[in-house]
């Protein structure tokens, strides 16, 4: 649905909640971000003045709805979410911990101490064109502010902590100072690992400027409970003029799909892990020799916590090792140019996505103050591009049903027989099936 017709299903639902004598108003992200110029598509109604059974039978009356949350009134009407003001209150640990109840009677100000920060608490009226806004959140925009509505009851939801450090990243904004001081007390080891990587998801793919929210997790001691593989590069003793490179991997995530930016994000993010262990003052100079292997442990570790593997059919976990594991190849291999064959790319494409791993290590590179040449990158990529290696390694000639009918039996050597004859295909010495066979024929008669 477009946003001109979505709007218009939305001015038509408030239009007949005012007809039944009730208020309807837009509330959340979406007021947040009209204030801010920014865009935004989901819109959420919030209505007063109507009891539960009413409102749905109005809303049944415009189309389909689905109860996303019936008990405490939450409706679904195509793509707005329309529901009734409510209370919340904490009965256990967890975010399902919460007792909520629909009450058409409350009042906006009391309504809106559910919501996280001031900035999200704002309510409009498509109406009166007026906004309601009780507590500050307008002048809290306007300064960049971050601040808590209720501190009584902020600490209920663990997973607001969160939420400041990817809004931080995403918005550039600061959060106050007594916000801060809540979130650095609140307990985080209630968050199951899909709520983490819902707003982890959102720092890394929708930030300009991933390291602001990094930075500000890190004070929030976000990374330390969270990631402790990540706590352990602070401190680390790096050559001066390192920087991350996760806002560079930021700018590089053009015309990648959903999945490899994830890949890469989080090939950014973890592709130093391995130095905490490696590294050492060696001839006056910081030394991580290693750290790529080393990092890969890690790496899976906060794989697991983040509970990433494959979405959508692509294997984000594998490559979020591959690059982690392979990153200094391409300056390596640039270095060393004249003696990486063809098999040489063709190997490393089995292993990670070369696309990605370019775009990393440019990343990488550019991440870094002073001055460098980065233009190995650049040939790594035209050179995979080169042989069609970035989109993987040639399917091989010789099947296991060939080897069979030389008469061998099934088993072992036939592996080692498909193995030996692949690398030779790879390294540019069999074209052809005839030619695989031939080989696979030596291999099988001097066995």
């Amino acid at each position: 649905m477009s946003d001109q017709s979505e709007h218009a299903l939305a001015r038509r639902v408030v239009e007949e909640v005012h007809a039944a004598g009730g208020r309807a108003l837009f509330v959340g992200g979406w007021v947040r971000d009209q204030l801010s110029d920014r865009e935004s598509k989901d819109i959420d109604i919030e209505v007063y003045g109507l009891d539960a059974g009413r409102l749905r039978t109005l809303l049944e009356g415009i189309g389909r709805v689905d109860a996303v949350g019936e008990s405490f009134t939450v409706y679904k009407l195509g793509p707005l979410d329309v529901s009734l003001p409510r209370r919340e209150s904490k009965t256990g640990r967890g975010h399902r911990g919460f007792t909520v109840t629909g009450d058409p009677d409350l009042a906006i100000e009391e309504a809106s101490r559910r919501r996280d920060f001031t900035v999200n608490a704002i309510a409009w009226d498509p109406l009166t064109k007026e906004h309601v806004d009780p507590h500050g959140g307008i002048e809290d925009l306007k300064r960049g502010i971050l601040r808590m509505v209720d501190p009584d009851t902020f600490a209920d939801d663990s997973l607001r902590v969160l939420r400041a450090v990817q809004f931080a990243a995403r918005f550039q904004w600061q959060v106050d100072a007594a916000t801060k001081t809540v979130c650095q007390a609140i307990p985080l080891d209630d968050l199951p690992s899909e709520r983490i990587w819902g707003e982890v998801e959102k720092l890394l793919l929708r930030a300009s400027r991933p390291s602001v929210g990094l930075e500000l997790a890190l004070e929030l001691g976000v990374i330390e409970r969270l990631f402790p593989g990540l706590a352990a590069l602070v401190g680390c003793e790096q050559e001066p003029e390192w920087h991350p490179v996760i806002d560079q991997a930021a700018t590089r995530m053009g015309g990648l799909p959903y999945p490899q930016q994830i890949a890469l994000m989080l090939g950014a993010v973890c592709h130093d892990l391995g130095k905490p262990a490696t590294t050492a003052f060696i001839d006056g100079r910081i030394r991580s020799h290693n750290h790529e292997e080393a990092g890969v442990e890690p790496t899976l570790t906060i794989l697991d916590r983040l509970n990433i593997h494959t979405v959508s059919g692509y294997d984000v976990r594998e490559q979020v090792v591959g690059l982690v594991a392979h990153h200094l190849k391409p300056g390596m291999w640039h270095r060393a140019s004249d003696g990486v064959g063809d098999g040489a790319f063709f190997r490393l494409a089995r292993k990670v996505d070369l696309e990605l791993l370019a775009r990393l290590a440019a990343a990488d590179c550019r991440g870094r103050t002073g001055t460098f040449d980065c233009t190995a990158m650049d040939w790594f990529l035209e050179r995979a591009r080169g042989l069609l290696a970035h989109q993987g390694p040639p399917a091989p000639f010789l099947l296991g049903r060939h080897v069979l009918a030389l008469g061998l039996d099934p088993g072992p050597e036939v592996g080692r027989v498909l193995k030996q004859v692949y690398e030779r295909q790879i390294d540019g010495e069999v074209s052809s099936l005839a030619e695989a066979i031939v080989v696979a024929k030596e291999l099988v008669e001097g066995h």
